[in-house]
């Protein structure tokens, strides 16, 4: 896939400073607010402090969960409320997923993956498609992480295709390695799915 660029052995800091250009680039060339949607999970945190430390005019970011487990906001598995606790402060919004909200088109979509392809909460027990009429829908993967035993509430793959790049971080050897069969259309999990339906730049930090 032409579109898609791995940049290998990049430290947390050093995916900030791209995150914050990428950012920046966007508030410089359009008026109003710029919209992202970023993953849960351990990874995507300490990112998000580094990035926090750029100077951007973040009263004019909105934040959207790629995904969320279906818990109370101040509950310790809740994406949000961890997303709220690290985006309000400095101003941002932070918006809370539910099925009837209407979705916006993202100037970046950043996504993590699983071992076992799945992105968001797009596990492969629930077929996501690229055709999927809904924009937000409410699931319950199987198996159920024993991390993390909840239903989920997720953007689907078209709501992840609306937007303007596509970036992935994902640490370790196994999930490089799906990743990769994924680029090359060696299987079709979750993330090979969306891959195939994507147009737009895809950044890899592996």
């Amino acid at each position: 896939m032409e579109h898609v660029t791995i940049i290998e052995k990049c430290s947390d800091a050093a995916i900030a400073d791209w995150l914050a250009a990428r950012l920046s680039e966007q508030m410089g060339t359009h008026e109003g607010p710029v919209t992202i949607t970023v993953p849960g999970g351990s990874t995507p945190f300490p990112i998000i402090e580094a990035l926090l430390d750029h100077d951007i005019d973040w009263t004019r970011l909105v934040v959207w969960p790629g995904d969320d487990r279906v818990v109370p906001e101040d509950h310790p598995a809740s994406n949000t409320g961890k997303l709220r606790d690290l985006f309000e402060p400095v101003g941002a919004e932070v918006v809370t997923l539910t099925e009837m909200e209407a979705v916006p088109h993202f100037a970046l979509a950043w996504l993590g993956m699983g071992a076992d392809g799945h992105i968001a909460s797009l596990f492969p027990n629930t077929d996501p498609r690229p055709d999927e009429p809904r924009s937000i829908l409410r699931l319950t993967p199987d198996p159920l992480p024993p991390e993390a035993p909840f239903d989920r509430i997720s953007l689907t793959l078209p709501a992840l295709l609306s937007s303007d790049a596509l970036v992935f971080v994902i640490r370790g050897a196994d999930k490089r390695a799906v990743f990769d069969q994924a680029v090359a259309g060696k299987h079709d999990l979750p993330v090979a799915r969306l891959l195939a339906a994507a147009t737009q730049p895809v950044t890899c930090f592996a």
